[in-house]
């Protein structure tokens, strides 16, 4: 197997700001498919009368696992970006375990790739999404 998802982790992990400041770490990466945890700090609480996280905390915990699995399942000359995010938050996500995201890849067309992400936390299902990520070759 190709060594390529491991370094888009590794890429999403150590290269990307944002995702260093959430504290997103990759658990397993294969072609079209990733696992993403995030811990549940005190400074991502969105609603502090119940000390859940911010929803745009899991939005984007959805948003770059789900990038991770479609990058994962191109070619090396291929990148991808969000064309579509919709997320359901099913359960507040509070300062109990970390965030868990599972994502999986759908469809992978010409142009774009559609996958499904599943958060949980300490087993307990707390959101869905679904995106929709442009294909792009790399410029030499």
């Amino acid at each position: 197997m190709s060594d390529f998802p491991r370094q888009i982790l590794a890429v999403m992990e150590e290269q990307v700001p944002f995702n260093r400041l959430l504290g997103m770490k990759g658990e397993s990466a294969s072609p079209g498919a990733c696992v993403l945890t995030l811990p549940a700090r005190p400074e991502l609480v969105g609603d502090f009368g119940r000390a859940a996280l911010h929803g745009g905390v899991v939005s984007a915990l959805i948003d770059t696992a789900g990038g991770v699995a479609a990058w994962s399942a191109l070619g090396p000359e291929e990148s991808v970006s969000t064309v579509d995010l919709t997320v359901d938050f099913l359960e507040p996500a509070g300062l109990g375990g970390p965030l868990r995201a599972t994502a999986q890849l759908v469809r992978k067309g010409n142009r774009v790739c559609h996958v499904r992400v599943a958060v949980s936390q300490d087993g307990v299902l707390v959101a869905e999404g679904r995106a929709v990520y442009g294909i792009h070759k790399r410029r030499a």
